[in-house]
């Protein structure tokens, strides 16, 4: 309560709770006088009120920060971590700042993925048209033709994207922890060619017209009376949101429509595309398969959907902290039987290195990974 008594004139406040006292009016009196009050706050824009603008930097350079020789990202003029709580209580700029710098962070990688590692971005869908939404993937120059092995690497869910394991680590500790390069520098040492999954880029969102705004908000199947009912607010809020632009300019964020990328609308559907395009047509004899988290729910579909296929192609899988479920997802008795032959699932745990770990599930083992938690990017 002190943070709203801070947003408004305090004095403006126990002005309006005098009143209620005053006359000592009676129970209803005193519930009506106090809905009237909370009526007048709009909590989302006293949320606001203040806030710097929701304008960043679109390079490291402007957020005033680098990656040092040990892939750390420090401030250049102070050394110092990356910092969320930039502006105190300021939760959601601080949130927004840190999701800008993020996007910068994917560009980063994208560019240490084609320079570093020597990857080629290949865009997708393969026959896509001009104007149509589009993802991408990476892969080695010997991907498709390298006769012996091939690594497949599959992210989790969330905000990371092509080449990273989690954000919150690149940020935080380091690209190593982070980001998949040390993977794929071992495998292209040790003679694999590989690709790149990108199943998190599933759609491009673009600003909503006028015209798409209004169509939204008056094509409800609602009854008239509810409809009415919701109008009316509408207004009441309107009004109310007036009342605080007389003293301060709230910033308003544009309304965006999300247009789906084709085939490729969520990690299940871009792990079976780039299976079909790709690594089923590659010519190596072996292929593995590293994948985190969600990624390891999207090789289980893989397999529920091109089985003979996945046998007759993978060689083995390994899952870290998978979040795959064969009963839910309905992998049949085959599918269980080759996964406890050929998969191995690295879960966080406090046991020494590829000791057991007790699993309620009937597919592949479960090992120690030695840690207390593997990278998941909610921040």
């Amino acid at each position: 309560m002190n943070f709203y008594f801070n947003i408004l004139n305090p004095l403006t406040v126990w002005a309006m709770m005098a009143q209620l006292q005053q006359g000592v009016p009676d129970e209803k009196e005193k519930t009506t006088a106090l809905k009237d009050l909370l009526s007048r706050i709009d909590l989302d824009e006293l949320m606001k009120k203040d806030e710097p603008p929701l304008e960043f930097p679109d390079t490291l350079e402007g957020f005033e920060y680098s990656f040092n020789e040990k892939g750390q990202l420090r401030h250049v003029k102070t050394g110092e971590p990356f910092v969320f709580n930039y502006r105190e209580d300021l939760h959601r700029w601080n949130q927004k700042r840190y999701e800008a710098l993020g996007e910068i962070i994917t560009k980063h990688v994208y560019r240490l993925l084609e320079d570093e590692c020597h990857l080629k971005k290949v865009t997708l869908p393969v026959d896509a048209t001009e104007n149509e939404p589009k993802s991408f993937i990476f892969m080695s120059e010997d991907a498709l033709t390298n006769p012996d092995k091939l690594l497949v690497l599959i992210h989790g869910n969330g905000v990371v994207r092509a080449g990273q394991w989690a954000r919150r680590l690149i940020i935080n500790e380091d690209l190593d922890s982070g980001t998949q390069i040390p993977y794929i520098k071992k495998a292209t040492e040790e003679g694999y060619g590989v690709i790149v999954l990108n199943p998190n880029e599933n759609y491009i969102e673009v600003e909503k017209t006028k015209a798409q705004v209004q169509l939204s908000s008056d094509s409800s199947d609602e009854p008239a009376e509810k409809r009415e009912r919701k109008d009316k607010i509408q207004k009441e809020t309107k009004k109310r949101r007036d009342f605080y632009e007389k003293y301060r300019n709230p910033q308003k964020e544009k309304e965006t429509m999300q247009m789906y990328i084709r085939d490729n609308g969520s990690p299940e559907e871009h792990t079976i595309y780039v299976w079909d395009h790709f690594i089923s047509q590659s010519a190596a004899e072996n292929v593995f398969f590293v994948a985190h988290s969600y990624g390891g729910l999207a090789f289980v579909e893989l397999m529920i959907q091109r089985e003979a296929e996945v046998k007759n192609k993978v060689t083995a899988v390994a899952f870290t902290d998978s979040v795959h479920n064969v009963w839910h997802q309905e992998a049949g008795k085959t599918i269980r039987e080759w996964m406890r032959e050929n998969c191995c699932n690295w879960v966080s745990s406090s046991e020494p290195l590829d000791a057991s770990v007790e699993s309620m599930l009937p597919d592949c083992p479960r090992v120690s990974a030695v840690i207390k938690s593997w990278p998941q990017d909610r921040q």
